[in-house]
């Protein structure tokens, strides 16, 4: 059994299963909400449904013979594993596209948009958590987050997947393209959310000349861990200490409420975290 747990717990397998599970949910985006309502999400599965609306060719087969390109120009680039991942995870989306035997969930455009939206996000968002993409703009935009990494994902696949936007519009119509534009943008923050988290904890920075108090109570009271910093006020030049401390969201009342009783002359200042790794948040991918 604790081979099996072990196992399961290897980053290899983790990377794998993310991927097969992030290539059935995005796939199952498609026939469920996308493909019943002529609704083109961007990248080359777009472009295949365009062309799978204007001469019927399959999807997921038009959409993996359009990603070989990227294939050459991101072996290079990217290296033989990155490749051989995301050779493997277009392979399965593609096929899943044209394979999956589920029905359509519903004929409300605006509905078939949103939650096509965040089905594909999600399965978009585990693939590219495993160290893959499914080959087409998405794996354009991974290369080039990597040569500009201050630009989001997200926002480099919402710019190319415009250039799709236009040609549904020519070519399927113009409310259909909105619509699309619309799947899109939800898309893209649907996979920043799942690859940086959802940030629903805290990190908190506390100026005190209780530190040692403050400290203390954090962490016998509220089980959080503490890091002591030695700062010094700009004006005063007096030496002080930092306390920093994340937590989550709901603790943060308790946490002020400590602050106040120990040293109620305290500077403190509270910001969001996208992503909280380590004991008591998120385990390490």
């Amino acid at each position: 059994m604790k081979r099996l747990i072990s196992f399961f717990k290897s980053e290899r397998v983790r990377s794998w299963l993310l991927i097969i599970f992030g290539s059935a949910i995005g796939a199952a985006a498609y026939p469920m909400f996308l493909t019943p309502n002529a609704i083109a999400p961007g990248g080359l599965t777009g472009v295949a449904m365009i062309l799978n609306h204007l001469f019927r060719w399959p999807i997921g087969i038009t959409s993996l013979l359009l990603c070989v390109p990227l294939f050459l120009a991101g072996w290079k680039q990217s290296g033989l594993l990155f490749v051989v991942k995301t050779v493997a995870a277009t392979v399965l989306f593609s096929l899943l596209i044209d394979l999956l035997p589920l029905p359509p969930v519903t004929d409300d455009i605006l509905l078939a948009t949103v939650f096509g939206a965040v089905l594909l996000g999600v399965g978009l968002g585990m693939i590219l958590k495993g160290g893959a993409t499914t080959g087409g703009t998405d794996m354009m935009a991974e290369m080039l987050h990597r040569q500009f990494p201050s630009v989001r994902v997200g926002v480099f696949l919402a710019c190319l997947d415009g250039c799709v936007i236009l040609a549904a519009a020519l070519f399927i119509g113009a409310r259909a393209a909105l619509y699309a534009l619309i799947n899109i943008v939800i898309c893209s923050y649907v996979i920043d959310l799942s690859l940086s988290g959802a940030g629903k904890a805290k990190a908190c920075f506390i100026i005190s000349d209780m530190a040692d108090q403050i400290s203390a109570r954090i962490l016998h009271e509220m089980d959080r861990g503490v890091t002591l910093l030695n700062a010094t006020g700009a004006y005063s030049r007096a030496d002080k200490n930092l306390i920093i401390c994340v937590c989550a969201s709901k603790e943060i009342a308790r946490l002020k409420q400590i602050v106040k009783k120990e040293d109620a002359k305290s500077f403190m200042f509270i910001t969001d975290t996208h992503e909280t790794l380590g004991e008591g948040f998120n385990h390490w991918m």
